[in-house]
């Protein structure tokens, strides 16, 4: 008996120490994710998860350079017309299916027939996928297209399971099947996206955890105190005002990167009835609100001079960037004159949809204060940030606080928030010459004549006024001590592969 004990004391401290070895990473989110599904989804935390669960065609470095991923190698025709990418052969989805050129066919024309999918502006210049062999395939262009491969470095990109897509339809994001390192396992909506480590991924070695959590913490404050209390190992967009604290602190370390991306105020300019009020009708007002902000305070009060103050989709770093159009300087009296102008000489009632973290609250707090001098009265309507978008797709919204995390190529910051036919364009904003110039600028590989389309529809837009751009933000990460080999990307990602935690 007494053997059978000591067995029985021996397997039992050999299975708790199994236990204990394993490493379950706590991410903390500003937001919860939207839908997970890559052609549905919206979210810049959607976009994390993602990075973890679904493996794309290419990937880019923190230096933005396009590297590979799911496909090994590309090449293009001299004429501009045909892309031919070589992929992997040792890459299998989570459900088991395999991943080959018809899997990427099959991905590719979701992408561009899926009613729902918000990918198919991204990609319309694809006007056939072909499979050339099992891990060969040729996409055939419309027209040239200087964007594709960055638009194929991210959700447009990334790879479902076709058996998957096929059995779950637009139910597909209630349990995503991809080929990412990590795997779907559960998700609480508002509580937690739990994924666990996908043991046939092709890169199998370079991911150390066994399961991966991501916890949505809208408030600033909270998450930080859940990274110190140690119910989190890692936490994304860190206030700024709290950086000089974290880095005081031995147990904790911190990364930035400035953002490829800005924060704005999106207005409905033709999205339903709700773009029926003098903010939506009228460029005046809307140039009245752009005149009442002081984009230089907004750093100083909310973010301690920790973003660049921005009125372009692109940051003055930025080789796109328009020194035409510099940041304007804050201008209440000609505000007013505008508003009166308008027909508007008592001032005009506007509401503002706001994301429900203290951070973007305070920043249209302080857009709130500067506008009333104006005569611009603004109600704030707080809302979880899901819904906020949900409210911007269908129309339900005069204006919206809200940004976008940037992309690579300048495309993606504009092109399907102003064109007519744009999968973002919740503004509900057309005009024939912007949409041609930016449509220009989507064929051209010539830089100079890419930057005079953009200048072109800039100038539009500056007048147009149905996005009002604030700032651009830098990223900061902050994470235990114990967690090593983070490394920061522009984008403002989580990329996983190499990452450690120290026991």
């Amino acid at each position: 008996m007494a053997l059978k004990k000591n067995l029985a004391l021996a397997l039992a401290f050999g299975l708790a120490a199994g236990a204990a070895q394993a490493q379950d990473l706590r991410i903390g989110l500003q937001d919860d994710a939207d839908v997970l599904d890559p052609d549905q989804a919206r979210t810049f935390v959607g976009r994390i998860v993602f990075e973890s669960l679904c493996d794309k065609l290419v990937d880019i470095t923190p230096d933005l350079e396009i590297v590979p991923q799911l496909a090994t190698e590309w090449e293009w025709s001299e004429d501009g017309m045909t892309l031919t990418m070589m992929l992997r052969e040792d890459v299998v989805f989570h459900d088991g299916t395999a991943f080959d050129a018809e899997a990427v066919v099959a991905n590719i024309d979701r992408s561009q027939n899926l009613p729902e999918s918000r990918r198919a502006s991204e990609i319309s210049s694809i006007s056939g996928a072909e499979v050339i062999d099992e891990f060969t395939v040729r996409f055939t262009l419309s027209a040239p297209d200087a964007t594709l491969l960055a638009q194929l470095s991210d959700r447009a990109g990334m790879m479902i399971s076709p058996t998957a897509a096929e059995e779950a339809g637009l139910d597909f994001g209630r349990a995503p099947v991809c080929s990412g390192p990590y795997s779907f396992v559960e998700r609480i909506q508002q509580d937690r996206i739990v994924l666990e480590r996908f043991a046939d991924h092709w890169d199998a070695d370079a991911y150390s955890f066994d399961t991966v959590t991501f916890l949505p913490i809208p408030d600033t404050t909270v998450r930080l105190a859940n990274l110190r209390a140690g119910d989190l190992d890692m936490l994304e967009r860190l206030a700024a005002t709290d950086a000089g604290s974290v880095g005081g602190d031995d147990s904790l370390t911190m990364e930035q990167a400035t953002s490829l991306g800005y924060q704005a105020i999106t207005i409905n300019v033709g999205n339903g009835e709700q773009a029926e009020g003098p903010l939506g009708q009228d460029a005046r007002v809307r140039q009245a609100l752009s005149l009442s902000i002081d984009r230089d305070a907004i750093a100083q009060v909310v973010f301690e001079g920790a973003v660049a103050p921005g009125n372009q989709p692109w940051p003055p770093t930025s080789p796109w960037y328009n020194a035409d159009f510099p940041l304007p300087e804050r201008d209440v009296e000609a505000a007013r004159e505008l508003l009166t102008e308008a027909g508007f000489p008592d001032g005009v009632d506007i509401t503002v949809q706001v994301a429900n973290n203290p951070v973007q609250q305070q920043v249209m707090q302080v857009v709130q204060s500067m506008a009333a001098e104006a005569g611009i009265r603004i109600s704030l309507e707080a809302k979880e940030f899901a819904t906020l978008l949900s409210d911007q797709t269908a129309g339900a919204y005069q204006a919206s606080q809200v940004g976008w995390s940037g992309r690579v190529d300048p495309d993606g910051n504009l092109h399907q928030f102003v064109t007519t036919d744009g999968g973002i364009n919740d503004s509900g904003y057309s005009n024939a010459e912007v949409d041609s110039f930016l449509n220009e600028a989507r064929v051209s590989n010539d830089t100079e004549a890419r930057r005079a389309a953009y200048n072109g529809a800039s100038e539009i837009l500056m007048e147009d006024l149905p996005i009002v751009y604030l700032y651009h933000p830098v990223w900061i990460w902050a994470m235990d001590a114990s967690v090593e080999g983070f490394v920061p990307y522009p984008d403002g990602m989580i990329r996983l592969a190499d990452v450690t935690m120290a026991e």
